[in-house]
C-alpha cells in the first residue's frame, strides 16, 4: 500500500498533539520527521517510539526548521503539515512557499481534525496572540466556577521540554510536584497559579490520555477546563469557547495564525487591558469582533496590577522582568513590569543587553526587538543561570518582577526586588459571573 511522506513542522506542543490525532495509527501517511522553532534545543530529540505507536519503532527524529527543504528532499517528502502558533499570517505563507518550492504540498489542519470529545463539560479559554491575559481570565474563570461547588480540573496546552515519555500525562496538585516534574520557569508560570487556588492542572504529550485522566481525577471533576497556549485553537471539542483580545495589539486579533480561528470559534470576547490602552485601539479590536464573530458576547476587562513594595519603585533606576514567550513570539512591547515602573515613578529603566550571557544573550539576538526589557526565560538549567547571571550583573537600584511566578523562589537575586501581580477585573455588564451562571445552568437542565 502506498502512503505520503509527512513533516510536521511545529515547535514542540501542537505538533505532537496532531500527530497523535491524526497521523499516529494512520497507515495513508508515513511522519517521517518533525521540524522545531520558538524554542529552545527541541531540534535534535526524537518523538519516541513509546508514544509514536507501532507504525515507528525508531521513534520520529525532530530536526531544526532552517533545513526545511533539505529535509523534504532527503526524505522524499509529499506533505508539510504546519502546527505551531502565534505566527504572523505573512510568515506561515512564507514557509509554505518554501515547502511548495522544495515540491511538497502545505498544509493546515482544521479544528474538527484534532478536537477530541469529553464526557465532561469542557469550557476552553484561548487568546488571540501570547500575553493577551489568558492566564488571569483562567484563573478568573475557576474562581467563579469553585464558588458555584464545582470540581474543576484544568488542562494546560502542551510545555514537553524534558523528557517525553515521562511527560505523556503529568498531573500538578501540590508545589511540590512541579519540582517532581522538573518544570521549567515557562511551566512553573503556567501552572502555579492554578495549585495555590487548589485546583488540579494537567498536561503533558498525549492529550487523550490526559482527558481520560483529568475526567477520572482522584479530586473529581465536575468541568473541564481547556487553558490554551499561544493563539491555538483547543484540543477538546468545547461546550464553551472564551477568547482573550489585546487592544495593546490591536489589529493582530485578524492577522496572526491562529488566532483569528479562536476569535471566530468564541462565544465570549473578552476586550482586557482596557485601563491601560488607548479608546481608538479599543475600538479597531471592537469593529474587528463585530467583523468576523457579530453573535459573539463581548466582556470588557482590565488587568489591574499590585506590587509588593511600590515604595522601593519611585526615583530608581530598575531593571524589568516580563513574561518570556510574552516578549518573545508574543512581541509585547510593554508589560506588568513596565506599568508598575512607570506608575510608581521609576527614575529610569535599565537596559540589560549588554550585560545579558549565554542563552539570554542568544535571546537577544533572536528577537532583537524586544528593547530594553529582560525577558525571564527557562526553558532549562542551563538558560536559568544565565537569566540569574545577566539579572546580578546588571547595575541598577531595584528588579521589578512582572512575571506570573516568583523569580525570587527559583533564582537567587542580589538586589531589592518588587513583585508585580495582576488578576482580570470585568468592567460592568456583561460579566463572567453571569455568562458562566447561565452556562451552568444550561449545563444542568440536559
Amino acid at each position: 500500500m502506498s502512503f505520503k511522506n509527512v513533516i510536521i513542522i511545529g515547535a514542540a506542543g501542537r505538533d505532537f498533539h496532531n500527530f497523535n490525532t491524526t497521523f499516529r495509527d494512520n497507515k495513508e501517511y508515513r511522519v517521517v520527521a518533525f521540524t522545531a522553532a520558538q524554542i529552545p534545543d527541541i531540534a535534535g530529540r526524537k518523538y519516541p517510539a513509546e508514544l509514536a505507536g507501532d507504525m515507528y519503532p525508531e521513534g520520529i527524529p525532530i530536526y531544526a526548521e532552517k533545513d526545511l527543504e533539505k529535509i523534504i528532499a532527503e526524505l522524499r517528502v509529499n506533505e508539510c503539515v504546519f502546527s505551531y502558533s502565534d505566527i504572523p499570517y505573512a510568515t506561515v505563507m512564507h514557509i509554505a512557499a518554501r515547502v511548495n518550492a522544495a515540491g511538497a504540498d502545505f498544509k493546515l489542519l482544521g479544528s474538527a481534525a484534532s478536537m477530541i470529545e469529553s464526557t465532561k463539560p469542557v469550557i476552553a479559554i484561548g487568546a488571540v496572540r501570547t500575553g493577551c491575559g489568558k492566564s488571569q481570565t483562567s484563573r478568573r474563570v475557576i474562581e467563579i466556577l469553585m464558588k458555584m461547588d464545582l470540581k474543576v480540573v484544568a488542562v494546560r496546552h502542551p510545555m514537553p521540554y524534558g523528557d517525553i515519555i515521562t511527560q505523556k500525562v503529568q498531573r500538578f496538585a501540590t508545589l511540590d510536584d512541579m519540582a517532581k516534574h522538573n518544570c521549567t520557569i515557562e511551566e512553573m508560570e503556567e501552572y502555579e497559579p492554578h495549585i495555590i487556588r487548589g485546583n488540579v492542572i494537567y498536561a503533558g504529550v498525549d492529550y487523550q490520555a490526559i482527558l481520560n485522566a483529568a475526567e477520572n481525577d482522584p479530586a473529581g471533576c465536575d468541568i473541564i477546563l481547556w487553558d490554551g497556549g499561544n493563539n491555538d485553537f483547543p484540543f477538546y471539542k468545547p461546550d464553551l469557547t472564551i477568547t482573550v483580545t489585546d487592544p495593546h495589539r490591536a489589529g493582530h486579533e485578524l492577522s496572526y495564525y491562529p488566532g483569528e480561528i479562536t476569535l471566530r470559534l468564541a462565544d465570549i470576547v473578552v476586550i482586557n487591558k482596557m485601563d491601560t490602552s488607548n479608546p481608538e485601539n479599543i475600538q479597531i479590536v471592537r469593529n474587528n469582533i463585530k467583523k468576523v464573530n457579530p453573535d459573539a458576547t463581548v466582556v470588557d476587562a482590565a488587568s489591574p496590577i499590585t506590587a509588593d513594595k511600590p515604595g522601593l519603585i519611585k526615583g530608581k533606576s530598575c531593571l524589568i522582568i516580563e513574561d518570556g514567550p510574552t516578549l518573545t513570539h508574543g512581541e509585547m512591547k510593554i508589560g506588568a513590569g513596565t506599568v508598575a515602573a512607570l506608575k510608581w515613578g521609576a527614575s529610569r529603566l535599565v537596559d540589560p543587553r549588554t550585560y545579558a550571557v549565554g542563552k539570554i544573550k542568544e535571546t537577544f539576538e533572536t528577537y532583537p526587538d524586544i528593547g530594553t526589557l529582560l525577558p525571564a526565560m527557562g526553558y532549562g538549567n542551563q538558560q536559568i543561570t544565565d537569566l540569574e547571571q545577566t539579572i546580578n550583573s546588571t547595575p541598577c537600584d531595584v528588579v521589578i518582577i512582572g512575571t506570573p511566578i516568583n523569580l525570587n523562589r527559583i533564582i537567587k537575586i542580589n538586589k531589592p526586588t518588587v513583585r508585580v501581580t495582576y488578576e482580570l477585573q470585568e468592567i460592568g455588564q456583561p460579566n463572567l459571573q453571569g455568562l458562566l451562571g447561565d452556562f451552568i445552568k444550561k449545563v444542568k437542565s440536559k
